[in-house]
């Protein structure tokens, strides 16, 4: 079945027929900074929300060198149906909606925009643990319902309490910085971070649970820390906890924290990111007045687009240039 955004072209002669080497982007555009890298590649956009039917189409037509992602999964079908390729590369840092194990299994490379959106995605989770501790979405709602709470209502002060982050990568260190500035604690968890600042206390997970005022979630999901949020780790928390997740909706047991935050063991959840996206209606986490909910637009700014759309592909030339014949469109 073909796409059901029709996909849009650059760099075509003839027929409608490709004349150069397909890179295809699986979302609707491309910053203009990072297309003009890719000169001599034609473009083919695959909308917003491609499935696996739409992928396999559009590379069985078109048979890429690359795939830019955005949006959408690429696994295994999407590769067998692009002999061709030779890289995927992320529009961003988390790869987890790419099956690297059949990619490896193929010989094509996964590459990522680290740290293209740190700043953004940093900026989202602050402001999202402000919000729950400040209370801002619900006196805002209430303003604008005629109401003046002042002699009623308490905010939390960040200054002086302990925030524990998991993951100590671009976006954990920016985060990191920025909660030391508002002279809170940092303490954190993360095995392969290395040479961290002397505001940034190295622990373990349980330390985290036991210790922190607000747990800050920064790693890329795997396997292994599916759920690592769940109704255990949270009991171990202190109770009145703020959770904050800008990274994977998969790290978290969705039921559990909710539970969690109706029995006041979480005094607030500010959540960028969900177990499945996007968010349908019905979702147990809409209407509850302690969610802050946003979908998953941390690292959606003007600076990270362009920062994100040059990183992927100035990574996927690096590949294409080690590959033999696949960067003669580039010469």
């Amino acid at each position: 079945m073909a796409a059901r955004c029709p996909a849009r072209r650059r760099c075509t002669q003839g027929r409608g027929v490709a004349v150069n080497p397909s890179i295809i982007v699986t979302g609707a555009d491309l910053a203009q900074q990072a297309l003009d890298l890719l000169t001599g590649y034609d473009i083919v956009y695959a909308g917003k929300t491609p499935t696996e039917e739409d992928m396999v189409a559009l590379c069985g037509a078109h048979n890429p060198v690359a795939i830019i992602v955005r949006y959408g999964k690429v696994g295994a079908a999407v590769m067998d149906a692009a002999p061709a390729l030779k890289v995927i590369s992320k529009h961003g840092s988390g790869t987890d909606t790419i099956d690297k194990v059949a990619a490896k299994a193929r010989g094509i490379e996964v590459v990522a925009a680290v740290g293209a959106n740190a700043a953004a995605v940093a900026e989202q989770a602050l402001a999202l643990l402000l919000a729950c501790a400040k209370s801002v979405v619900q006196l805002d709602a209430r303003m604008h319902a005629g109401h003046w709470d002042k002699a009623t209502h308490k905010s939390l002060e960040l200054g002086g309490r302990t925030v524990g982050l998991v993951g100590l990568g671009a976006i954990g260190l920016r985060f990191a910085k920025m909660a030391d500035a508002l002279g809170m604690r940092v303490i954190g968890f993360d095995p392969f971070a290395k040479n961290l600042p002397d505001y940034v206390q190295s622990v373990c997970l349980e330390t985290i649970w036991r210790e922190a005022d607000a747990v800050s979630l920064h790693c890329p999901l795997t396997d292994e820390n599916r759920g690592m949020l769940n109704a255990t780790t949270l009991a171990q928390c202190k109770r009145g906890v703020i959770v904050v997740n800008t990274a994977r909706g998969g790290l978290i047991d969705e039921a559990a924290l909710l539970a969690a935050v109706r029995s006041g063991q979480v005094m607030a959840a500010g959540l960028d990111s969900f177990a499945v996206e996007p968010m349908t209606a019905g979702h147990p986490f809409q209407g509850e007045k302690h969610f802050i909910l946003s979908p998953h637009i941390g690292g959606v700014t003007s600076d990270a687009y362009v920062n994100m759309g040059v990183g992927a592909a100035q990574n996927l030339l690096a590949v294409l240039a080690r590959v033999p014949g696949a960067a003669m469109a580039a010469a």
